[in-house]
């Protein structure tokens, strides 16, 4: 028997940074569900992806690993179906393994996006997934049973309704259950959404989306700037998707089970829909990007009767934090070999312990694209010769004066990078070292690693 009681729902969208959601101060969206998980729980203002693009983010959040050791380093192009189905995370160890092993009867809802994905993995006996990573909102690729299949409706609906399903299965059960609900939205397409609620964006005046003059590393998808269209396909592939989760919340109540599930909500990487001057997340520029709409995300808790409601946390925090805070939340021991870099804030949780965050550093990857980022100042270092960043965010919290170039600030680049370069060294896998590796934000077709010897041919160069 697992010695806890407590069910987990796992809330994953794809592409929302905090900005996008009521409890975070924007009166222009409606989220008043992911709000009311965060008024019923703790909302944190300052949590952090580990990669600023959606597969090596959500195999970070799976494993407690930085895409340097699990190898997953762009978003997943080729692999996930088919012949050539390769299974990216093969030797790793996620924390529905671990709960899995311990008595949680594990399940998923949505988008996997991790390779393979006829293929039950990391504990999973219910396992319904998108064969990709995204698409058309109607009628979507789907797979149940390992057959593939066109799930008619809108894919929000589509993977709240197996949800439900499944809570429905869980409810009574006498051990707890994990259901991660992976939704694509509000990923692009931004069309193909509800038109009433499309419409009742029709005199928004977008004010949280300043539509900033062009990057000049803009990618295609800032062909976007200005087009209020694509403002309201995103805004109302929020507000479907937070429709959802209310449902989700109703019915955790209606089965009498709300107190005894820890409901998380989060996000697989930020975006920006014209801030900064152009549309995307960590890809959508080239060189690739780690501004703080890309690599910030929302997350909110709520667990009615051990979380204390209406609280807010400022403290730092990493996807690599949220495998050993679940696993010590719900008193599963992680081996110790696994030596995960990540640290536990069940304190924070459990309304202790705010300070201990107080110099926490922040790390983020993305190919041979590396941040450090402390609560003063962010340096970006590009390997091997740059462009680097270093923003002072006290004073430029726009990040809009790059300092990098400062002589004055020589010695705090020093610093910096010593610091990041001796943390991943400590926390990375040689043969899946993302450092010199070819990523450039157009998708990876096949792993890294172990018998595949040239990373050189496993990402698409733009």
């Amino acid at each position: 028997m697992p010695d806890s009681d407590t069910n987990i729902i796992f809330i994953l969208t794809d592409d929302q940074g905090p900005w996008a959601a009521g409890c975070y101060g924007n009166r222009e969206i409606r989220t008043p569900n992911i709000d009311r998980i965060a008024e019923t729980g703790i909302r944190f203002d300052q949590f952090f992806c580990a990669s600023p693009v959606c597969s090596p983010s959500r195999a970070s959040f799976l494993t407690g690993r930085m895409p340097s050791f699990h190898g997953v380093h762009d978003w997943i192009r080729e692999g996930n179906h088919g012949e050539d189905a390769a299974t990216y995370l093969e030797g790793q160890t996620g924390y529905t393994d671990l709960l899995s092993a311990a008595g949680w009867t594990c399940g998923i809802s949505g988008k996997w996006h991790l390779g393979n994905s006829v293929l039950p993995q990391h504990g999973f006996s219910h396992w319904f997934v998108h064969e990709k990573g995204g698409g058309p909102y109607n009628n979507a690729p789907m797979i149940r049973n390992g057959e593939l299949f066109e799930a008619p409706g809108y894919v929000t609906n589509v993977i709240t309704v197996d949800a439900l399903e499944y809570i429905d299965r869980h409810a009574r059960d006498d051990d707890p259950f994990y259901l991660s609900v992976h939704y694509t939205a509000p990923h692009s397409p931004w069309t193909g959404h509800p038109q009433d609620i499309v419409n009742s964006y029709d005199d928004c005046p977008f004010e949280t989306c300043p539509q900033e003059d062009a990057h000049p590393w803009g990618g295609a998808l800032s062909r976007c700037l200005g087009d209020r269209e694509m403002l309201k396909g995103y805004f109302a592939a929020v507000t479907a998707m937070d429709i959802d989760v209310g449902r989700i919340l109703d019915r955790l109540e209606q089965k009498g089970i709300r107190d005894k599930t820890f409901v998380v909500f989060t996000s697989d990487n930020g975006f920006s829909c014209g801030h900064h001057g152009f549309w995307g997340k960590g890809n959508g520029t080239y060189p690739l990007n780690m501004y703080e709409n890309s690599i910030t995300v929302p997350f909110v808790v709520s667990h009615p009767g051990r979380i204390e409601p209406g609280r807010v946390s400022d403290g730092m925090f990493s996807a690599i934090d949220f495998m050993p805070t679940l696993l010590d939340y719900v008193g599963v021991d992680a081996p110790e070999s696994l030596d995960l870099p990540g640290v536990s804030f069940t304190k924070v949780l459990d309304g202790e312990d705010e300070a201990s965050r107080d110099s926490v550093v922040i790390y983020d990857e993305y190919g041979s694209t590396r941040m450090v980022r402390t609560r003063e100042w962010k340096y970006v270092h590009r390997y091997p010769s740059g462009p680097h960043e270093l923003y002072d965010l006290v004073n430029d919290p726009g990040e809009w004066t790059n300092l990098a170039e400062n002589r004055a600030q020589t010695g705090r680049i020093s610093d910096m990078l010593g610091i990041m370069e001796n943390w991943f060294d400590r926390h990375t896998l040689t043969e899946k070292d993302g450092k010199n590796l070819p990523v450039t934000g157009g998708g990876q077709v096949r792993p890294v690693g172990g018998h595949w010897e040239d990373g050189s041919q496993a990402f698409i160069q733009r």
